[in-house]
């Protein structure tokens, strides 16, 4: 079976990892701090911390969204108060979205822009009102969301309702990815990478969070680990949390192998985007298949390869027995039971959420491989 996803290791990872082993020193070390700085320096923005996974990214990002002391006070649509909503994607891991849930956050969903598959700009900017407290874009299999047009639409909320709803972006997906030649982290938002086991930089568990500026960095930087200042004097207790936290940092030897890895993702990365290419040419024009937009302005990453194709479940079928694997990833989030009080219409999502299936494009397939796969989808289903 060719797999849709592969976890990369580097050759000299497990070099690194028994040099921490040897150290003694396991978490909140060295290689963290050397990740980090290795991390900055690729994206262009010193301001980022490395978290034990991307989850923890953005459950950071929210609490400090959930901050009462941030916003003026909101109203439910009742009119009753309430701790203020968060634009989201369904169409999305849930990781990214039940974060807003644990932090007493409303979710109220965006649709979805069928030729993306990533946030429809214009239904976030008819939805967005005096109780967002933020706004979560996913940069869904590392397709950049366009960006400007976002900040424009964020600047015209602040102008209409007086303050400026905190943006998210989640780019699990985007390693490598650029809006308009720059890495993502670079456009005044809040950014969580995601560096599991799968991910095109992967740490085997882990994650980044980029900020904007100082302050929210330093916000950050404390509660990663409970609100305590790592140069405190805990010996004597002569310390003071003002912000509680969390226990968020990543450990040395996740930091041990991002360092590793680093070294290989844009080789795998070139190799990604150049299967994606290549089925880009060799998958087009072919009745019951439809792809996904690409714009000049953007270089996607291609986590995995989305089409949009008639009867679904007679597609996979043929794609797993010619020992290709396909997924559709995860359930639409608005389906689920948990989140049920926020359904509404969501058209662009209906279009596309029973056409959608992702086909391996990484950096693992070889030639033969993806000739097959291209071979399989031009013969039907």
């Amino acid at each position: 079976m060719i797999p849709l996803f592969k976890v990369a290791m580097a050759p000299d990872a497990l070099g690194r990892i028994s040099e921490v082993l040897g150290s003694g020193r396991l978490e909140h070390g060295p290689k963290m701090a050397e990740f980090e700085a290795a991390l900055a320096r690729r994206l262009g923005n010193p301001r980022v911390l490395a978290v034990n996974c991307g989850t923890s990214g953005l459950h950071l990002a929210l609490s400090m969204v959930a901050d009462p002391d941030r916003f003026p006070a909101t109203a439910q649509p009742s009119g009753e108060s309430g701790p203020g909503e968060v634009l989201s994607t369904p169409l999305t891991f849930e990781a990214t979205n039940w974060p807003i849930l644990a932090h007493g956050l409303r979710v109220r969903w965006v649709d979805v822009d069928p030729a993306t598959l990533t946030i429809d700009l214009d239904d976030l900017a008819a939805k967005i009102t005096p109780a967002t407290r933020a706004i979560v874009v996913v940069h869904w299999l590392g397709y950049p969301v366009d960006l400007n047009r976002l900040r424009e639409i964020v600047d015209r909320a602040e102008e209409a309702h007086g303050f400026r709803p905190m943006v998210i972006e989640d780019c699990a997906q985007a390693w490598g990815a650029t809006y308009r030649g720059s890495p993502l982290g670079n456009h005044g938002n809040v950014c969580v990478y995601s560096f599991g086991a799968i991910k095109i930089l992967s740490c085997g568990s882990g994650g980044l969070i980029v900020l904007p500026d100082e302050d929210l960095h330093r916000r950050a930087r404390l509660r990663r680990w409970l609100g305590i200042e790592r140069q405190a004097d805990r010996v004597h207790g002569d310390y003071d949390v003002a912000e509680w936290g969390y226990r968020f940092p990543m450990n040395d030897i996740s930091a041990a192998i991002g360092l590793s890895n680093l070294e290989i993702v844009d080789g795998l990365l070139a190799r990604t985007r150049r299967n994606a290419a290549f089925y880009d040419k060799e998958l087009s024009g072919i009745a019951g298949v439809e792809h996904t937009e690409r714009a000049d302005d953007r270089e996607p990453s291609f986590w995995a390869y989305p089409l949009k194709v008639a009867d679904r479940t007679s597609f996979m079928r043929k794609m797993a027995d010619a020992g290709i694997m396909t997924s559709i990833i995860s359930r639409r989030n608005d389906a689920h039971s948990c989140v049920a009080a926020a359904r509404g219409e969501l058209p662009g999502l209906d279009r596309v959420h029973d056409r959608v299936v992702y086909v391996p494009v990484g950096w693992w397939l070889s030639e033969e491989d993806r000739a097959h796969i291209a071979d399989t989808i031009r013969s039907g289903w």
